[in-house]
């Protein structure tokens, strides 16, 4: 790989991949809905530690306007990350996400893998289950080996992006606390 090519991708973030003796960039690109837009409206079923919701219980997004909704994207259930990152989010719920934000998960695991893992974990929120990753897609989180990219969405009452991260590190606490702080201030107006 050209050296100014090297730098051009270390400069926006990226590194390259080795793909066999010749290194390629890694590509990514995200499209989801900007700070400031309008969140993409969705209806998914979901699963939470007692029950699931689907048919006329699935959750729609439309149902919590007038409240801060943290839409969290995460690859897999049962994987050391993403039980970490949602254990956090259990352990830490009051305080980052105090008492009237809406927290919902997505995966595209199954409602029955979903029920499993919020019980194993103990989570008080629910986990919706996006099979065909078609609203991962609508907010840039869809990855192209099948999962969803970890990427976490603060939406105010007015139903507008009030923040994103494209690529949430679950292991460092400080993205926790910047987490907090946005969900904060998107209740705030």
């Amino acid at each position: 790989m050209p050296r100014f090519a090297l730098v051009a991708l270390l400069g926006l973030g990226l590194a390259p991949v080795a793909l066999g003796a010749q290194a390629r960039p890694e590509v990514f690109i995200a499209r989801g809905p900007d700070e400031g837009q309008t969140a993409p409206d969705f209806t998914l079923p979901w699963a939470n530690k007692d029950t699931v919701g689907t048919g006329e219980d699935a959750y729609g997004l439309w149902r919590d306007r007038g409240k801060v909704v943290v839409l969290a994207f995460y690859p897999r259930d049962f994987t050391p990350t993403d039980s970490l990152e949602l254990s956090t989010f259990r352990d830490r719920y009051d305080d980052i996400f105090g008492p009237d934000a809406v927290v919902l998960a997505v995966s595209n695991d199954s409602l029955s893998t979903h029920r499993e893992f919020a019980a194993r974990l103990g989570l008080p929120f629910r986990l919706l289950s996006d099979p065909d990753q078609s609203v991962a897609a609508r907010y840039g989180s869809k990855d192209v080996g099948g999962r969803n990219r970890r990427t976490i969405y603060v939406i105010g009452p007015d139903g507008r992006v009030r923040w994103r991260d494209l690529r949430f590190q679950a292991r460092d606490p400080k993205a926790y606390e910047v987490l907090r702080r946005a969900v904060r201030a998107a209740g705030r107006g």
